[in-house]
């Protein structure tokens, strides 16, 4: 199974309270969650835990579901859908067939 969004991938908020923001994906987390930057940003309050740490409260990205993001179609700049394709490559003199992500608006591959 080839993941719809990866790391490293421009998406789009299209629901919440940061709907409109776009950013990268710095990680996906196992259940289908993911952390944008610059996107769902809480207040997290922290403790010092070693000598001369400073304690306070800093604001973290907190992971958002991947239902409420759409990937960026990199030739329109438009929110798109994220299809497999299925190719036949050769490949050190064999044939091989390898699952391709593409974008649904434009049909261009997807790093």
């Amino acid at each position: 199974m080839v993941a719809k969004i990866k790391s490293g991938d421009l998406v789009k908020v299209i629901r919440g309270k940061d709907k409109g923001k776009e950013g990268k994906v710095t990680r996906v987390l196992a259940d289908d969650r993911l952390i944008v930057e610059g996107v769902q940003i809480v207040k997290k309050h922290v403790r010092a835990t070693q000598q001369g740490q400073q304690a306070g409260i800093v604001s973290v990205e907190a992971p958002i579901h991947r239902s409420n993001v759409m990937l960026i179609d990199p030739e329109t700049k438009q929110p798109t859908r994220v299809g497999v394709v299925v190719k036949e490559e050769a490949r050190d003199g064999k044939v091989k067939t390898v699952r391709v992500r593409v974008a649904k608006k434009s049909g261009k591959e997807l790093a």
